[in-house]
């Protein structure tokens, strides 16, 4: 579980950083970049790896790939 608090810490810490970024672009009054910023950029991409790690918390028991732990075969 320790694990999983540091990334979602490190996901949280660049989506921050993200939205700093955000802020910016609409602040110089830039809103086509702040649009594609958001919907092709960065933002995008941080927001889908926060995004990511949470789905994949909540899969319980599922191994890497969507199955069930199957044990020892």
């Amino acid at each position: 579980m320790a694990k999983y608090g540091k990334q979602l810490q490190i996901a949280l810490d660049r989506l921050d950083q993200s939205l700093a970024q955000l802020r910016g672009l609409i602040k110089r009054g830039d809103q086509k970049s702040a649009l594609r910023f958001m919907e092709e950029g960065d933002l995008k991409e941080k927001f889908e790896e926060l995004q990511n790690i949470i789905t994949i918390s909540n899969t319980g028991d599922l191994g890497a790939r969507g199955v069930q732990n199957t044990g020892t075969l």
